[in-house]
Parts: C-alpha cells; sequence; structure tokens
C-alpha cells in the first residue's frame, strides 16, 4: 500500500524533552525515598509509575503524589523545551510533499501545549492532528493511539508510517500493523531493529526515507 500518512511521536523525535522529564522524575522520586532510574520510563506514560513502585516497594504510592510530578513537569517544561534538530524542516518537507502528517504521544496535551508553545508544532495542535494516550485510554506500548491518529485522518494501518525513538513506540507501532522509521541518534538502534522498525540516526535523513517508501521525491 502507498503512504498516506506520517505520524510522529513527541518526545525525543520532535522536542528534546526527555532530559527535562527525567530530571523530574528523579528529583520527585527523592522527596519520597524512592531511587530510580528514569531512563526506563523512556516512552512510558507517567501512569507506570504506579504499578513499577508497587512492584518495587510493595507500598502504594503516596496520595497525591502522581498530580505532583505532573504539576512539576508542567512547570519545568514552561521553561521551555529545545526542538530535535531538523525535526521541524523534516516534517514540514513531508507535509509538503502532499502526506497528512499527525502526532501521537504518550504525554498529556497540555504537556505538548507547554512543549509546543512558540513553535511551529503549535500549528498541528490548533489543527486538532495532535493526539494523546489520555484521549485512548491506553497508551504506547498498546496500539490503540496510533489507530486512533490513522482513524482521525481516515487513512488505514497499512498506509500509515510511524516515527518513532522508543521500544514502548515502536512496539505500539507494529502492534497497530503500521511501518515505522526508528530514530536513533544517541545509539545503534539495535532494539528498535529488532522490533522492526528501519532505523536512521539524523532527521535530514527523514523526507528521503519517507519518499523511498512511496517511491516518490519529497524536497528537503
Amino acid at each position: 500500500m502507498t503512504v498516506r500518512l506520517v505520524i510522529f511521536d513527541c518526545d525525543g523525535v520532535l522536542v528534546d524533552s526527555e532530559p527535562v522529564a527525567r530530571a523530574v522524575l528523579v528529583e520527585q522520586a527523592g522527596r519520597i525515598g524512592w531511587a530510580i532510574d528514569p531512563f526506563r520510563f523512556t516512552g512510558h506514560r507517567l501512569g507506570a509509575l504506579v504499578a513499577v513502585h508497587r512492584a518495587e516497594t510493595g507500598r502504594e504510592l503516596p496520595e497525591g503524589w502522581m498530580g505532583q510530578v505532573e504539576q512539576a513537569l508542567l512547570t519545568a517544561l514552561s521553561g521551555g523545551v529545545p526542538l530535535v534538530r531538523g525535526a521541524v524542516e523534516a516534517l514540514t518537507a513531508v507535509a509538503a510533499s502532499g502526506l497528512a502528517v499527525r502526532i501521537a504521544s504518550n504525554s498529556s496535551h497540555a504537556e505538548m501545549a507547554r512543549k509546543f508553545a512558540g513553535t511551529p508544532l503549535a500549528a498541528l495542535a490548533g489543527a486538532g492532528r495532535v493526539h494523546s494516550a489520555g484521549d485512548v485510554g491506553r497508551g504506547k506500548p498498546a496500539p490503540d493511539l496510533f489507530l486512533a491518529a490513522a482513524a482521525a485522518e481516515g487513512v488505514a494501518p497499512g498506509q500509515t508510517l510511524v516515527v518513532e525513538d522508543s521500544v514502548p513506540g515502536v512496539t505500539a507501532a507494529v502492534a497497530a500493523g503500521m511501518s515505522c522509521l526508528g530514530y536513533a541518534p544517541d545509539h545503534d538502534g539495535q532494539r528498535l531493529a529488532a522490533l522492526g522498525a528501519t532505523v536512521f540516526a539524523d532527521m535530514v535523513a527523514l523526507p528521503g526515507l519517507v519518499a523511498a517508501r512511496r517511491g516518490t521525491a519529497v524536497a528537503a
């Protein structure tokens, strides 16, 4: 099938927000005496903290703590988040080629609004082309979020290409029956490739990779 829709992940693909999120998680977990490795939550919803804490400690999280984490994250994001180098240019080139583009993230709409503020990505949010796991109940690695984004565009999963950088994201794309490009700028992408993604390391290459899937040219 011909690719008609490209769905971009948000964190780590379009915006470099993951260092901010990891710092917030470490600080807030430290407040309750919980030493965590924040990298294990890359690509997951904040709600994953609940089950991990219960498994590691045998206790429930303090009442209200999750809300404090969410608020601390929103506050931290308000300081501005850098864009991934070349990401907006790549997304713009893909859209200019005639393909539909959407963003689908485990982050909440409130978080993404802070991340996109003052950037060209805010226009996609205003056009209703941004999807949150909170819209569907089950986030990545379940396929629900990507399936909902494709359905909103009226495009079949087999005509959809996903751009992801995390194991949960690639897992979700494959489960949804979509092809996937795995962005791995800081590692060899072996885990992403093992799950079925075609790995690339530089956003400059993305328009060409998309074009190859279509058999048509995309202007960089």
